[in-house]
């Protein structure tokens, strides 16, 4: 009888050795939110991609992400500081070498004036940038005159002039890191920030 129990025994453990554990499926990771330039935060910059591995597949950088409807901050709300999450501000950007406004940014443009008309207490400072092609004289000017015609865009439309402050940073502080247009198209743009109080 102990002898018949050992050998059912050893037969259930070589049947469960031979069939394994099941696998326990794979976790894949989501890829990053769609921030890109915009959302009127920035949004944090994208990170460097690790270096590519053999096999791997060529990533391709996604669109910029969709219209992003406004959403007005109710008078009771305005009290409140904002914070970067809650203001849909966002950024626009420029041709190589240019400083005039495309008319693919105007909807951009014209959202954010939406937004500031909602939020007349809300003051912002634009933040012109460009690429890193040329000297960074060349820049500073360049992103100077980005940030003037964003400005000049939002007082054409009704913003206070007092309300929006400009600023140069021009190639200094890249959104994307990059020697390519892959990247460059990124960097060359009037971003939209609202001073701490």
């Amino acid at each position: 009888m102990g002898r018949r129990s050992v050998l059912v025994g050893v037969l259930l453990l070589t049947v469960g050795l031979l069939s394994g554990c099941p696998k326990k499926p794979e976790v894949g990771q989501a890829g990053p939110a769609a921030i890109g330039p915009q959302a009127g935060v920035p949004a944090a910059p994208p990170s460097a991609a690790p270096a590519p591995r053999a096999g791997d597949v060529p990533v391709t950088r996604p669109a910029p992400p969709a219209e992003i409807p406004v959403r007005p901050v109710p008078p009771a709300a305005t009290a409140a500081p904002l914070t970067p999450a809650a203001v849909p501000l966002r950024d626009i950007f420029f041709d190589f070498d240019r400083s005039t406004i495309r008319d693919d940014q105007k909807t951009a443009l014209n959202e954010n004036v939406a937004w500031l008309k909602a939020n007349p207490a809300v003051k912002i400072t634009i933040e012109g940038h460009a690429d890193e092609r040329g000297t960074n004289e060349y820049n500073l000017g360049l992103g100077e005159r980005r940030a003037k015609a964003t400005r000049d865009y939002l007082v054409a439309a009704g913003i206070d002039a007092a309300r929006a402050a400009t600023i140069s940073y021009g190639e200094e502080r890249p959104f994307v890191l990059g020697h390519d247009e892959s990247a460059w198209k990124w960097n060359r743009r009037a971003h939209f920030a609202i001073p701490s109080r």
